[in-house]
């Protein structure tokens, strides 16, 4: 049976069976084995499953790579029906901004740091239409995964703030053999940026090594986890930082319940990563 596809929210609400637990993958497609890992989490976890396929304009700035974003319906409805994915919301600009962006959602402190340092505006756009998404399919809970870290304390932030009935569940990052994170934007790499590219989770696991035997001091593991990832052959270095859970402010001291993330550049290609140091 194939991946029921829906253009509209009506067409989504007039077959959703409403005594089941419906869960939303939401992707911006390309979908990769990151991404199917959390549709089958999904399943786990609810009766049916809507993944929803949209790449959205209102977390783009006008320099970034939203015409050139990797997109790939065919396949990725393909792939959703070799899992009995049940639906496919596959929306169109008008249907989720009808009025433009006309209303946004501005998720506060959290989202002016890290990401929202080197990419203002970006995670107004992702809460505004994970809003949208979670208002207009109401799910029971959605998933996100662990790589866009900084994004899932942002949505569960909203999600409460909004007071939204839906639960945030996070899944495990996916990675490559060499440990490079799962990502859509990974198709950017030439053979050469593939090869260095694994150097961001190297490390991120050699920073936290070295805080955990109380050899690298707090402050110190922002500089010199630039220059390691400068020596990996990074071109740029946005930040590394380790971050004290949920406000994801710098930390002063090594404890748990933090996060260690990163954020660099191999060429006109920018990749994220994080652990639990």
């Amino acid at each position: 049976m194939s991946v029921l596809i829906h253009h509209t929210l009506q067409s989504f609400r007039s077959t959703r069976k409403k005594n089941l637990r419906l869960a939303l993958v939401p992707t911006m497609g390309a979908l990769h084995e990151g991404h199917l890992s959390l549709v089958r989490l999904a399943k786990e976890h609810a009766d049916e499953v809507v993944v929803s396929i949209f790449v959205n304009p209102t977390q783009f700035a006008p320099h970034e790579d939203f015409a050139s974003y990797p997109r790939g319906l065919e396949e990725d409805l393909a792939q959703l029906t070799k899992l009995k994915v049940a639906h496919a919301y596959v929306p169109d600009v008008q249907d989720l901004y009808p009025a433009g962006p006309r209303t946004m959602v501005v998720p506060g402190p959290i989202a002016s740091k890290l990401e929202g340092q080197y990419r203002p505006n970006f995670f107004d756009g992702v809460a505004t239409v994970v809003n949208k998404l979670l208002g207009g399919l109401a799910p029971d809970l959605a998933i996100f995964g662990e790589k866009d870290f900084q994004q899932i304390m942002v949505v569960r932030q909203m999600v409460e703030d909004c007071r939204l009935p839906c639960e945030i569940l996070a899944a495990p990052t996916m990675r490559e053999d060499d440990g490079l994170a799962m990502s859509s934007r990974n198709q950017y790499l030439d053979q050469t940026q593939r090869a260095k590219a694994a150097g961001m989770y190297k490390t991120l696991n050699e920073i936290k090594n070295m805080l955990h035997m109380g050899s690298l001091p707090v402050a110190q593991a922002p500089v010199l986890g630039a220059q390691m990832l400068l020596q990996a052959g990074f071109d740029k270095v946005d930040y590394v930082n380790l971050v004290d859970l949920p406000e994801m402010n710098n930390a002063k001291t090594y404890q748990q319940g933090q996060r260690l993330l990163a954020a660099a550049w191999l060429g006109n290609t920018r990749l994220i990563d994080n652990i639990e140091p």
